[in-house]
């Protein structure tokens, strides 16, 4: 069993009257303040008069959900929308993926999506980047970042890039792409998924969007056609991605009914449990995990799932450690919270 906490609970004390008037909280009393410090800004600020209210209220929430965690954000309708056409299908841009460090102080790789610009460029995880197009990253929300970085193909962004072995920085140009979010493929980058002299197979697996479990399986069905006797399955540089394919991978190789992850939240009802519900599991399939310290989130669960559970040995280095699942929670006008 993999035990993760949920990232991200938000959650409002909207009625006085069940609150503990010794001990509890009155938010009352804080939203008052609150409400006291925005009118104070549009009157007495030199610029308030060009901010208006929806202005002021958005940014105090994204500063609220920032100061939560590195992981934690109040996302904007097109970054939504972005994250969205992550595990969906296709965007502009040049293939990184990215983190704030725990300290919230580095714009940090987690890992250089395969076969695109930054992949292309030898940006490894663990590089940080302090510059885009020459203006700074410290202080920036994960929403900006992603927005800079992104943009029509054929567009070039400049990067600049510390990286912590070499104590040592570079810039890099990269042009953007269309990114294709092919996500299972075999050793060559492609999807034909032959074997090798001793029978094994392999499947790298890029990150885990919509259709990675279906993929697996018509590639692991594939090679078990062809007499495969063991089977490499690689996350090195995996980011992660959907939770229910990172069950739906794990769920392959498992009876039916096995525990595969149990997320706990600060509620009962973000408490839930994840079962193998596959009718055809693979179960005598030797398997290795390939991890690296790319490989996070939805990477982490399976290979901490099929290890546990003596499915397979994990090689490689220690991972990226997340630790973690998030849950996104639209609201309104687009917006969501992560």
């Amino acid at each position: 069993m993999v035990l993760l906490g949920v990232n991200l609970t938000v959650g409002f004390l909207l009625y006085r009257e069940t609150a503990q008037a010794s001990s509890a909280e009155d938010p009352y009393e804080t939203y008052e303040l609150f409400a006291s410090v925005v009118e104070r800004i549009r009157s007495d600020y030199v610029e308030g008069d060009k901010l208006t209210y929806r202005d002021l209220i958005q940014s105090a929430l994204k500063g609220m959900l920032n100061s939560l965690d590195p992981h934690s954000e109040f996302m904007e309708p097109v970054h939504y929308d972005e994250l969205k056409k992550d595990t969906e299908g296709a965007f502009g841009g040049v293939g990184i993926v990215v983190t704030m460090d725990e300290n919230k102080k580095y714009l940090t790789v987690v890992s250089p999506m395969a076969d695109t610009p930054a992949f292309q460029a030898g940006i490894i995880s663990g590089d940080r980047i302090v510059k885009i197009e020459n203006r700074t990253t410290e202080g920036i929300t994960l929403q900006e970042a992603v927005k800079r970085l992104r943009g029509e193909p054929g567009s070039e962004v400049t990067i600049t890039l510390y990286r912590p072995s070499s104590a040592k920085l570079r810039e890099v140009v990269l042009e953007r792409a269309i990114i294709k979010l092919q996500t299972v493929k075999d050793l060559s980058g492609n999807n034909t998924f032959d074997l090798d002299e001793d029978n094994i197979g392999y499947v790298w697996l890029t990150q885990f969007g919509e259709q990675t479990s279906r993929d697996l399986r018509k590639a692991v069905d594939q090679m078990m056609e062809k007499g495969m006797r063991g089977l490499v399955l690689d996350l090195r540089g995996n980011p992660g991605g959907l939770l229910d394919q990172a069950v739906e991978v794990c769920e392959q190789f498992l009876p039916a009914g096995q525990l595969v992850v149990f997320t706990q939240g600060k509620s009962e009802m973000m408490r839930s449990k994840h079962h193998a519900a596959s009718l055809n599991p693979i179960l005598d399939l030797p398997i290795v995990v390939l991890v690296n310290n790319g490989s996070a989130s939805a990477s982490e669960i399976v290979s901490g799932c099929l290890q546990d559970l003596g499915r397979a040995v994990v090689l490689g280095e220690q991972t990226f450690g997340k630790g973690s699942v998030q849950s996104i929670f639209p609201v309104s006008g687009g917006w969501a919270l992560r």
